[in-house]
């Protein structure tokens, strides 16, 4: 398997499509297992009132949000098929019980901008010029 460099810190991809294919399907099957999983935990807390889907594939890949909310549906989730396609931002249906949504994130720059505030230095370089 080919590496290049990771597209988020400490994730690597590989540059074979068909590999990457691979990879996808069993991170759908975990997914598909993981929401059944977090599922449970939503009925023993009476549902949820929204999800929301971030980050590269959350944000990326309708897909993988379409499975989950099918997966999800007993919840009340009914997904707008166009909507999830457009990237939302919401991608449920109006008469959804659940209002599911796709926000965009950028871990890096939030990452960069709490060290910053650790260190005393977030804003400095513009103070400065």
């Amino acid at each position: 398997m080919m590496i290049r460099e990771p597209a988020v810190a400490g994730r690597f991809y590989p540059r074979d499509r068909d590999e990457c294919r691979q990879l996808l399907k069993k991170f759908v099957a975990a997914a598909e297992l993981k929401s059944s999983v977090r599922n449970s935990k939503s009925a023993v807390l009476g549902g949820v009132d929204g999800v929301v889907f971030t980050a590269g594939i959350g944000e990326n890949s309708p897909e993988i949000r379409r499975r989950i909310c099918e997966a999800s549906s007993w919840l009340g989730i009914e997904l707008d098929n166009d909507a999830n396609d457009a990237r939302g931002p919401r991608i449920s249906t109006d008469s959804s019980k659940v209002s599911v949504w796709t926000i965009p994130t950028n871990e890096e720059m939030m990452i960069a901008l709490h060290t910053g505030d650790l260190l005393g230095i977030r804003g400095a370089a513009r103070s400065a010029g």
